[in-house]
C-alpha cells in the first residue's frame, strides 16, 4: 500500500493530545512489522501468540485499514483450529507448529466472533463471513461446552497430554470476553439468517451471572480488568455500569500515569488503560478516556509501539518489552473515539444481540 494510501486509512486514528497522523502511521506499521508473512501477529517477533491478543491487533489493523493484514490473520487462525474448534493457548512466535501452551483457553477461543464480525463490518465481504462462518460456529461450540450450569464460562480446558479436563472455575474478566463475543457471533448468526436458539440461551445465562451473581466467578478483585470488564464487553449499561466504573476509579487509576494491573502493586500498564478508555467511551466518558490516552503517552516508544508497563516507584519500564496487542487496544479506543462505524459496533453494543434472560431472578435486578 503506499503512503498516501494509509494515510487514508489512518486518518480515524488521530486524537488531539493523543496520536497526531504521523504518530498512528507509525504505529501501524510497527504492527505490520511484526506480522509473520503466514498472517501470525506475536506479541513481538520471537515472542509468543496468543489467540486473543492476535485478534486484538488484527482488529486494530482493521480500524487503521489495513484490511489485507487483518484478513491475514484471521486466515492464520481458520487454518490453525484445532479438530475440537478451539486454539491453543500459546504458540512460539506464531508458529503453528510449536505450540508452548496446549491448553485451550475459553476467552482465547471466543475471541474470534469478536474479530470476524468486526472485519465484516469494516469490510462488508460476505465472502470473508461465508469463510469464516465455520471456524466461528466451531469456536463457539468448544467454548459453550465448558458452561456451567450458573451460566457462567469454564476458564479452559487443559490439555490433552494433562488429561484434556474442563477448568469449570470461571473468571469474571475472561467470562466477560466471551459474552462480547457470544453476542457477536449471534449478530453473525443473524445477518447468515441462521438461528442459533442454544447460543440465545447460553449469552443470557451468561450475561446474567455477570449481572447478578459474582459468588459464581473466581474472586479477582484486585485485578483493574475485573472492576472494567464488565463494562467493556457490553455486560454492564447505563446507571450500573457507571456506578461500577466509579468504586474503582480511586483504587485502579494513578492520574497522570495511567491504570494499575492489579492491587496494591505500583505498576501502570498500557494494555489495561488503554481497555479502560474504551469502557469509558461506551458509557460516555469520553473525556475522561481521552485523558486516560493521554496520560499513558508515557509508554510510547520511538518505534511507534507501547511498553507493556511501568513501575512508578522504580521509575522504570517492566517488562521489558513492547506489545503489538498494547498497540492494538490503544488504537481500538482511538477508532471508536473518533467514531469507526465497525470498531464502535463491537464495543457500543447497542446493536448486538443480547441473548434470552432466564428467570431465575425477578425482572427488575436482571
Amino acid at each position: 500500500m503506499t503512503r498516501a494510501g494509509r494515510w487514508r486509512g489512518t486518518e480515524r486514528l488521530v486524537l488531539p493530545g493523543v496520536l497526531t497522523a504521523e504518530q498512528a502511521e507509525r504505529t501501524v506499521d510497527a504492527v505490520l512489522a511484526a506480522q509473520r508473512p503466514d498472517g501470525a501477529i506475536p506479541w513481538f517477533p520471537g515472542h509468543h501468540l496468543d489467540p486473543w491478543d492476535h485478534i486484538e491487533a488484527a482488529m486494530a489493523l482493521d480500524a487503521a485499514g489495513e484490511r489485507d493484514a487483518a484478513e491475514a490473520a484471521y486466515t492464520w487462525l481458520a487454518r490453525h483450529q484445532q479438530p475440537d474448534g478451539g486454539w491453543f493457548a500459546a504458540y512460539q512466535d506464531g508458529d503453528p507448529a510449536r505450540p508452548v501452551d496446549r491448553a485451550r483457553e475459553s476467552n482465547f477461543c471466543a475471541y474470534v466472533a469478536v474479530g470476524v464480525w468486526h472485519h465484516y463490518l469494516s469490510t462488508g465481504d460476505d465472502a470473508f463471513a461465508d469463510r469464516m462462518w465455520p471456524v466461528v460456529a466451531a469456536a463457539v461450540e468448544f467454548v459453550l461446552a465448558l458452561q456451567q450450569p450458573g451460566g457462567q464460562i469454564g476458564w479452559k480446558r487443559e490439555a490433552v497430554e494433562d488429561g484434556g479436563a474442563i477448568v469449570t472455575d470461571a473468571l469474571l474478566t475472561g467470562s466477560s470476553s466471551v459474552h462480547q463475543a457470544l453476542r457477536c457471533a449471534l449478530a453473525l448468526a443473524e445477518h447468515r439468517e441462521e438461528p442459533q436458539p442454544d447460543w440465545e440461551l447460553a449469552t443470557g445465562a451468561l450475561g446474567h451471572a455477570i449481572r447478578r451473581h459474582p459468588e459464581r466467578f473466581l474472586d479477582k478483585s484486585h485485578y483493574s480488568m475485573d472492576w472494567y470488564y464488565p463494562v467493556l464487553s457490553g455486560a454492564l449499561r447505563g446507571p450500573r455500569a457507571l456506578a461500577r466504573i466509579e468504586e474503582g476509579w480511586s483504587r485502579f487509576v494513578v492520574p497522570g500515569l495511567g491504570v494499575r494491573c492489579v492491587l496494591p502493586n505500583p505498576w501502570v500498564t498500557g494494555g489495561e488503560s488503554a481497555e479502560l478508555a474504551l469502557a469509558l467511551w461506551a458509557v460516555g466518558e469520553s473525556d475522561r478516556a481521552v485523558r486516560i490516552l493521554a496520560d499513558i503517552q508515557h509508554l510510547r516508544a520511538d518505534d511507534g509501539l507501547y511498553w507493556t508497563g511501568y513501575v512508578f516507584d522504580d521509575d522504570a519500564f517492566w517488562p521489558v518489552e513492547r506489545t503489538t496487542w498494547t498497540a492494538g487496544a490503544l488504537l481500538l479506543a482511538v477508532a471508536a473515539l473518533g467514531g469507526d462505524e465497525a470498531t464502535t459496533a463491537v464495543f457500543g453494543a447497542e446493536r448486538l444481540p443480547n441473548g434470552l434472560a432466564p428467570g431465575c431472578c425477578p425482572p427488575r435486578i436482571r
